[in-house]
């Protein structure tokens, strides 16, 4: 429970996941990789932030929800995997950044996703990543995150 155990000196504590309220899974395994679907930003239920950056939203709170999406992910991990431990390493991180046409920092944003991953995997949280600006997403979240990573067997 070493990856929980850091969480938690972080006073990061993980929260049940809610079950998607639509036609998908929040996690699919193909052999030793595992998918997430998109996760957004909530705490306690909520959106920490709504709105799109470069208007509503500075830097660095772009920068705070891209890290919520990862504490998200790693809550809904705990679920399907039951010890983040198995956690091997991070492959691909995929970002989506709500933000006006002006907006071209969306890099900086998503690196409160990988900066995160990296201070809590370590150089098993470093991968491949794509940020993309897109003018809206589900429900004014400013940002959602896939990852794809890959497990140690049970």
């Amino acid at each position: 429970m070493i990856i929980e155990q850091k969480l938690k000196e972080k006073g990061i504590i993980l929260a049940m996941p809610g079950k998607p309220k639509f036609s998908y899974v929040s996690i699919k395994q193909c052999g030793d990789l595992i998918y997430t679907s998109g996760h957004d930003c909530k705490k306690n239920g909520n959106l920490i932030y709504k709105g799109s950056l470069g208007k509503e939203l500075t830097l660095e709170q772009g920068h705070e929800a891209a890290k919520q999406c990862i504490i998200n992910i790693f809550s809904s991990l705990k679920d399907y995997l039951g010890n983040l431990d198995r956690i091997d390493e991070c492959i691909k991180l995929l970002g989506f950044v709500q933000s006006t046409t002006e907006f071209k920092d969306q890099p900086y944003v998503m690196n409160g996703a990988s900066d995160f991953l990296i201070e809590i995997l370590g150089e098993k949280g470093k991968h491949a990543r794509s940020a993309i600006g897109t003018n809206t997403l589900p429900f004014d979240t400013p940002v959602e995150i896939e990852l794809i990573i890959k497990i140690k067997p049970e």
